[in-house]
């Protein structure tokens, strides 16, 4: 029987409200209690003093299907459990034909929890979306998808679209439509990728007014299915060419469609800072890495560059899900906003609020460990703007279902001073 008792630590679980300096019992794979000046009764003690213990962080919008989406998909446990995450999303890495590869060599070897939002179209993510011509109508299968997503309830969480620019300038809303009939029919959420992915046609297309993009989906979407890249600086998304949010946000957000930051290289302080001054906030954050962003090696012979390179990093950085985090804290937005968009609502996000997303005794020991720091730090996107950060966060440690896993992953970025 292995035991760890974290003590002294800031715990915080926005599922149950609570908010103290107390300690947390594990107990092999499960929590046994949670309060004040616990009995160490033979556990490991672990000093949490003036850190921030929370339910293990669930990242909303990962990319781990390696190898098989080429340069693409990074290491599931890099982006998870040696991150501090204990849960990862795969956003569109697995299609209905690559599910079962996903499962065995992707999934089940990792050490973090790996979950899947499935792919609309036939090939999935292949080497992050680089072809755009796979990703036409006639490389949708309804049928096949839904049974895909179906057979595999307890991997597939949701589905995975696109409504962009160079896709709406090929083939208009078909696409978008089709992977709503999927979500309706397999009764997943859908979650919707905002911003110019793929370049424009080089001859011919259809002419497509880029803030009439979030109009034509939001009419064929459904209660919990996620928009994301709310704060991209590519036209086709929340801010419209004027400058000013979408004036279709809000009714989006009233008709029960939830937001996912989806960070990456997609995302603008600039584009932020409208939107939240606007009155929208996204309820889940998502850090949205990848082998094209992300300051990793490159398999041999995969592509040096990426259609969408105007708006990469191009593998010049390093970032994660608590980084992510750190920058919404720099936009203004509180610790006890920030917290449940990487807990509870990322939980709900999936359907798994009864397991996931908070502490609570006799539940799975998922448990995220961060330093919360003082001082001043700069913080820059890809555009060039930089924030000034008063709050740092970083990860120091998780157990993922009991079991401890250190802060190690060689993509944990190293904080710029003031």
């Amino acid at each position: 029987m292995k035991k760890f008792l974290l003590r002294n630590g800031r715990v915080i679980d926005p599922a149950s409200g609570l908010d103290a300096v107390c300690d947390v019992l594990v107990c092999d794979e499960h929590i046994e209690a949670i309060g004040p000046n616990l009995p160490a009764a033979g556990a490991e003690l672990v000093d949490c003093s003036g850190r921030l213990v929370l339910p293990g962080l669930i990242d909303t919008h990962a990319h781990v299907y390696q190898y098989v989406t080429g340069r693409f998909g990074l290491n599931a446990d890099m982006c998870g459990v040696q991150s501090g995450v204990t849960t990862l999303v795969d956003q569109g890495g697995a299609s209905c034909m690559t599910l079962p590869g996903f499962r065995h060599y992707a999934a089940a070897p990792a050490k973090s929890r790996v979950l899947a939002y499935l792919s609309a179209y036939l090939v999935g993510g292949l080497e992050g979306h680089y072809y755009p011509e796979l990703y036409r109508p006639d490389c949708v299968d309804i049928d096949a998808t839904v049974r895909a997503a179906k057979a595999n309830g307890d991997l597939v969480k949701g589905i995975k679209a696109h409504a962009e620019l160079g896709g709406f300038a090929r083939w208009g809303v078909e696409v978008m439509k089709l992977s709503a009939e999927i979500g309706r029919r397999a009764d997943l959420p859908v979650y919707i990728h905002f911003g110019q992915l793929w370049p424009m046609p080089n001859q011919g297309g259809i002419p497509v007014d880029p803030d009439s993009i979030l109009s034509q989906v939001v009419d064929i979407m459904k209660p919990g299915d996620v928009l994301a890249h709310p704060f991209s600086r590519h036209p086709g998304g929340f801010v419209e060419q004027n400058g000013r949010l979408h004036p279709l946000v809000r009714e989006a957000v009233a008709r029960g469609l939830r937001i996912d930051v989806g960070h990456g290289s997609h995302f603008s302080y600039k584009m932020a800072r409208t939107v939240l001054d606007a009155g929208i906030m996204p309820d889940t954050l998502g850090a949205d890495m990848h082998g094209y962003n992300t300051e990793v090696p490159a398999p041999a012979g995969t592509p040096a560059s990426h259609p969408d390179e105007e708006h990469m990093f191009a593998g010049k950085t390093r970032f994660s899900l608590v980084s992510a985090m750190t920058s919404m804290l720099a936009l203004g937005l509180t610790l006890e906003q920030v917290i449940p968009m990487v807990t509870t609502n990322a939980a709900r996000m999936i359907g798994m609020q009864d397991q996931l997303g908070s502490l609570r005794v006799g539940g799975v020991a998922d448990i995220s460990v961060l330093s919360d720091e003082r001082g001043r730090w700069i913080m820059s996107d890809n555009e060039g703007t930089k924030v000034e950060a008063t709050r740092l966060l970083q990860p120091l440690f998780c157990l993922r279902a009991g079991e401890r896993f250190d802060a190690t992953a060689p993509i944990l970025p190293t904080a710029r001073a003031a």
